[in-house]
């Protein structure tokens, strides 16, 4: 009897979840993919509906419809879905500035009994002619260039190195180019120096390291005259990093070469009041056999002054770095960097870092 009423229970239960299962909700979709093909990017956004039933036994409500990027946007019957009825999920590809194929997907929450579908859109967007404007998008008064800046990247202390920038008249004008008087380590020319109507032209220009007499970062900005007229918004930026030429040296003069080392790298002034000056010592040591001899410091803000106590130090000696922060004007947490620069031919450049947080007046 005992089984029998055992028996009895399992077959409920089981009538149950049976009953529990038929309940549900299920969306079946028509197809889980489109590709639309080839198409060019002028014409636009493209959209396919998605189309399913609901072939469960309960209306169908779908939770959330997620695109996997800002490209894609679906939209979707709101309203539940019952039993033997249909719906949709349109999604919709954006093209503009995305050339090339396309595969994205678009996840489809639900309380059906297949919780979570997937559904992908994929494509080929052939390129647009990109405008004038689009092509170079800097303007220096009437003449357009891609960039406004010339980056050098790295160049050894004594290096001369060239660079161009293409540069487009978009006016119905020729451009007399000339250029007011750039740093001496300089020389800056156009090529033609009149730029006719829609015409083309380059401005070169010539970086000589070995006359600036510095190390590490640099920027520069050099200014043009136009037809005769100056505008201080009409200029370039020239950036390089120096760097020392160790290149000559002999295994012998490396391995007697400066080393040089901190006691830490980092320090954490903690919380400081606004307009407060804070300072701490680093210390900078020469584990090497030769003198080494710091080249330069720089800074990320003016707000931060070091004061090395001398820029030559001996084999084995240790001298204090000293750093100033000045928080006026400042608030929150601030991070500045400390860029240290010197003749160590396996380390050269080295970067501290102090931080702090600063706690506004009253």
């Amino acid at each position: 009897m005992r089984k029998f009423y055992v028996l009895l229970i399992l077959v409920a239960v089981a009538f149950n979840y049976s009953i529990g299962q038929t309940v549900k909700a299920k969306i079946d979709f028509e197809s889980l993919e489109h590709d639309f093909g080839t198409f060019k990017e002028e014409q636009g956004s493209q959209s396919y509906s998605f189309k399913f039933t609901n072939n469960g036994a309960s209306p169908l409500i779908l939770n959330n419809v997620r695109a996997a990027c800002g490209c894609t946007t679906p939209q979707w019957t709101k309203e539940p879905v019952a039993p033997g009825q249909s719906g949709f999920i349109k999604v919709s590809y954006n093209p503009r500035n995305r050339p090339g194929p396309f595969n994205k997907t678009v996840t489809v929450t639900s309380n059906a009994e297949n919780t979570t579908v997937v559904l992908r859109i994929k494509g080929v967007v052939e390129q647009r002619e990109k405008t004038l404007a689009e092509k170079y998008p800097r303007e220096i008064g009437p003449l357009r260039a891609k960039t406004n800046h010339l980056s050098f990247v790295k160049i050894a202390e004594n290096d001369v190195k060239t660079e161009e920038l293409e540069v487009i008249n978009d006016s119905g004008e020729s451009v007399k180019v000339d250029f007011k008087t750039p740093p001496g380590h300089l020389t800056v020319k156009a090529e033609p120096a009149t730029i006719p109507a829609k015409g083309k032209g380059k401005i070169i220009v010539t970086y000589d390291a070995g006359k600036i007499n510095s190390y590490g970062f640099m920027m520069h900005r050099i200014y043009l005259t136009l037809n005769g007229e100056s505008n201080y918004r009409n200029s370039i930026g020239i950036s390089a990093t120096i760097e020392e030429d160790f290149s000559a040296l002999t295994p012998e003069e490396l391995a007697s070469a400066p080393v040089v080392s901190f006691d830490e790298k980092a320090h954490d002034f903690g919380d400081i009041n606004q307009g407060d000056e804070v300072e701490h010592t680093f210390t900078i040591k020469n584990s090497g056999k030769r003198d080494l001899i710091i080249r330069r410091v720089k800074t990320s803000c003016g707000c931060t002054a070091v004061t090395p106590e001398k820029k030559i130090i001996s084999a084995n000696e240790s001298v204090p770095l000293k750093v100033k922060f000045n928080s006026r004007g400042k608030r929150g947490r601030q991070n500045k960097s400390i860029t240290v620069i010197t003749n160590d031919p396996k380390n050269p450049t080295t970067i501290l870092r102090v931080s702090t947080n600063i706690k506004s007046a009253g």
